[in-house]
């Protein structure tokens, strides 16, 4: 279903049901959150990447999660003034802009995308799953707000393994320093069946997730798995995660894909159904949100379309196989942040990219490279080269940033992208390999 959305001084949106169910859910999280202080609610503040959702409802807490603040701060343009406040006092520009957004909205009031103040944290944890800024950035948290400060330490997957060493270490934490704080800030009593029942949910809503990213393997691919992705994504990768809400949302968005397959259509853009696949893309890296809709339009109207992304695997690489399992709580709360894309070594991301430009049939693999993200453009020349080799398909990189409008250089996107089709349509028509631009 195909529902249009305007403004008296924006042109119309379209979107799917889905995308609209998505965007009531996330303003009613906000409400919720910016009412916690009257309501009598505790606020804790964590990250995507290996968040405990499921635990964290367990002691009646509401998840704050700071980056997914910046993300809407940059789908508003509010971002920009954000990153520059947090500059005028004192932070460098090669900060993550996240960071900075974040600091920068704290500055100026600390103002949510509901227009009301988000309270002040109560709790800030962080199950750390290989991104280095982020125990920064809770650094600089915790000098602020003074509150307790819980930290969850992920071993690397540097050899590409999980091993039961790294899973009794990590029930070891949760067991000794992270349930403990937990009942301490709340005030109440961990509940294991609890838990356990919020892990049905995760598992199921995962169950659906997967379908509906996978169901990106048809011709013609009835959703963008990157731009699209980034609604579908949005519930279970945060707040959402492990209720009943989760659950119905998945199940809508899995029947609406169900639909589209049957029909035969392409992905729903802002500009309404799109015509012609011409180009099926695996990107690497997050997207750019301060001009979110331009960036999506320059794929679009080339008849491109992502089938597959490792942004959408940041918060759970679910098509592996993972699911949350009740049966084995604590330990499967290991496993989830163990697996997590940041989380991954380079061989295992070149593993994942290669397999998707195959899996999904892909004419190549583009990297949105992110000039103030580490965690993820580091080592992405050598993921492009090598992914290419084993792939045979040509491959392109383009820059930009996540919540900074200064690092958006439209031409300069569209002239890369536009160069990166023709040695497409090149390579279909002569049958060699490509050659990264």
């Amino acid at each position: 279903m195909r529902v249009t959305t305007s403004k008296s001084t924006a042109p119309e949106v379209a979107k799917d049901a889905s995308m609209l169910k998505q965007k009531e859910m996330m303003a009613a999280h906000y409400d919720r959150l910016s009412n916690a202080n009257e309501n009598g609610q505790k606020v804790a503040s964590t990250f995507v990447p290996g968040n405990l959702n499921e635990l964290i409802m367990c002691f009646d807490l509401v998840n704050n999660l700071p980056e997914v603040n910046a993300i809407q701060s940059g789908l508003r343009r509010q971002s920009g003034a954000y990153v520059m406040e947090a500059e005028r006092n004192g932070h460098s520009e090669d900060v993550c802009t996240y960071v900075k957004s974040d600091l920068g909205m704290m500055a100026k009031g600390n103002i949510g995308p509901n227009g009301k103040r988000l309270p002040d944290p109560d709790v800030l944890l962080l199950s750390y799953t290989g991104c280095f800024t982020f125990m920064k950035w809770f650094e600089l948290l915790r000098e602020q707000y003074k509150c307790e400060t819980i930290m969850m330490q992920t071993p690397y997957m540097a050899d590409g393994k999980i091993t039961k060493n790294m899973i009794e270490y990590m029930v070891k934490q949760l067991k000794e320093d992270v349930i403990p704080k937990l009942e301490k800030v709340s005030g109440v009593k961990f509940d294991i069946d609890r838990l356990r029942e919020y892990l049905r949910n995760s598992a199921k809503a995962e169950d659906d997730l997967v379908y509906v990213l996978q169901a990106a393997k048809n011709k013609p691919s009835p959703i963008d798995a990157y731009f699209g992705g980034i609604y579908y994504i949005g519930p279970i990768f945060g707040a959402f995660r492990g209720t009943k809400d989760a659950v119905d949302y998945y199940r809508f968005l899995r029947q609406e894909v169900e639909a589209r397959v049957a029909a035969g259509l392409g992905p729903v853009t802002p500009e309404g159904e799109m015509g012609e696949e011409k180009y099926r893309l695996v990107v690497e890296g997050p997207p750019n949100y301060t001009n979110f809709r331009q960036f999506w339009k320059m794929f679009y109207d080339e008849g491109a379309v992502v089938v597959a992304s490792s942004y959408t695997k940041v918060g759970g690489t679910y098509d592996f196989g993972f699911r949350h399992d009740p049966d084995r709580p604590l330990e499967t709360l290991a496993e989830y942040c163990l697996g997590v894309y940041t989380n991954r070594s380079l061989p295992m991301r070149v593993d994942m990219l290669a397999n998707y430009v195959e899996e999904y049939q892909a004419d190549g693999l583009l990297i949105n490279s992110i000039k103030s993200c580490n965690s993820f453009s580091a080592g992405q020349l050598l993921i492009m080269r090598e992914v290419e080799k084993r792939t045979g398909k040509p491959a392109a990189f383009v820059e930009t940033d996540l919540v900074d409008p200064r690092y958006f250089s439209a031409a300069n996107v569209k002239n890369r992208l536009e160069s990166y089709f023709q040695m497409v349509d090149q390579k279909r028509s002569s049958g060699t390999s490509g050659v990264a631009a």
